[in-house]
């Protein structure tokens, strides 16, 4: 086979748990976001966009819908004759198998997909960020220090670095310590989950490190560390713009929140940095003419005849008459009807909210709320239909089998 200069490993696989029920029948990076879009398709996109043409997607996790979404990889213009994008599941052979046991077991467990193209450095992401980044510029950046890994990293706020994994370097902008989530970080470094290696001496390493029983085989916890504590040259890459893990109900909701207003933080309308999705293409919304809509991103196929406001509409969702809707992200297909109100609220895919229902209420007295997961968001699940009336308190989180605690009284009425 050609050789390439440089392959890419997404890893797609997480199960995202404090998505909650978004994620009961998906991968967290197949979970909607932005009105159009799918999570993965920020990196895929990216990739596209810095000229890398061969991405292996490594999945685990529910990986029906993701892998039915990627399809032959068209939509990103990665179906290459050479190269493309390859949807990688664990696999079992002659001799073992076993689900991946860390982001470094990934993979180990595809080297030799990996292989096939004889790379000079493999590019590893995660499927689960919002963000646009030239991952040529990165390269550049690690050829040009001659590292063996190169990491990029984000300034946070100071008093928010013990939330991520911090990387300590000194005035060249060498790696000299790796903190995982510390309660008294050194620096803002913060890494962003997205590592260039060169791949023969990254594939040493992550040998090594599969042959030891104690390891946890991920980069952070054991690859990273061992190759610092070897004296290897690792380099911190800078990178200015906007990032976000949207692992949770709160980082999504606020993902969605900052594509609005008349100078977004988030800027998707770039032709010159698209993003690509496989979008079903549906007939022009359609805004009724009682509809009031403001501050809002309407996708095709929607239909508005009540009073949309700081909203994101995906493709075929429907507001029906005299409903109002505020602050909220309503997922494709999703149906709300007739003197609804609609306050912060996520409403799942094909959900179906009846007439006259109030979402994001303040709880009654006495009435215990779960909102680990949410806050003060609402959520309502994919598929699920809320029955006329109901009120459903903030922070709630509605399933068809938790959904008699809103109805009929509630159990705590």
């Amino acid at each position: 086979m050609m050789k390439k200069r440089i392959v890419c490993m997404l890893l797609a696989g997480g199960q995202g748990s404090r998505l909650g029920v978004l994620t009961s029948s998906m991968a967290k990076p197949a979970v909607p976001f932005g009105g159009k879009f799918r999570i993965i398709d920020f990196p895929l996109s990216n990739c596209v966009n810095s000229e890398i043409d061969t991405v292996g997607v490594l999945t685990q996790y529910r990986p029906l819908a993701l892998n039915s979404y990627l399809g032959t990889g068209q939509h990103w213009d990665l179906d290459r004759s050479y190269g493309g994008v390859f949807v990688l599941p664990p696999y079992m052979t002659e001799h073992d198998g076993r689900w991946y046991s860390g982001t470094a077991n990934a993979i180990w467990q595809n080297r030799s997909f990996v292989d096939q193209y004889d790379p000079d450095y493999v590019l590893i992401l995660s499927g689960d960020h919002i963000y646009k980044m030239n991952y040529t510029s990165m390269l550049r950046y690690h050829v040009e220090y001659e590292a063996a890994a190169t990491i990029a990293v984000l300034k946070v706020p100071m008093e928010e670095a013990h939330r991520f994994g911090i990387m300590n370097t000194d005035e060249d902008g060498r790696i000299v310590s790796f903190e995982e989530k510390p309660k008294q970080p050194k620096s803002n470094n913060a890494s962003m989950g997205i590592y260039i290696f060169n791949w023969k001496l990254l594939r040493a390493y992550m040998e090594r490190d599969d042959a030891d029983e104690t390891s946890e085989n991920d980069f952070g916890k054991n690859i990273i560390p061992a190759m610092l504590n070897a004296g290897e040259k690792m380099v911190a890459y800078p990178f200015e713009g906007y990032w976000k893990d949207v692992g949770t109900i709160q980082s999504l909701w606020e993902a969605n929140m900052d594509m609005l207003g008349e100078d977004p933080i988030l800027d998707l309308n770039d032709p010159s940095w698209r993003i690509y999705t496989r979008n079903p293409v549906l007939a022009p919304h359609y805004v009724g003419k009682n509809a009031k809509v403001r501050d809002s991103l309407v996708t095709e196929g929607c239909t508005v005849k009540g009073d949309v406001k700081h909203t994101v509409l995906f493709c075929g969702s429907a507001v029906d008459e005299d409903t109002k809707v505020r602050d909220s992200v309503v997922f494709p297909y999703a149906k709300i009807g007739k003197g609804c109100v609609v306050h912060k609220a996520i409403i799942g895919e094909n959900a179906q909210i009846g007439d006259n229902v109030r979402l994001g209420e303040e709880p009654k007295e006495g009435e215990v709320i779960d909102n680990r997961l949410t806050g003060d968001i609402v959520l309502i699940g994919n598929d699920v239909t809320v029955p006329s009336g109901a009120v459903i308190p903030r922070g709630a989180v509605v399933t068809q089998e938790t959904l008699c605690q809103f109805v009929n009284g509630g159990a705590n009425a």
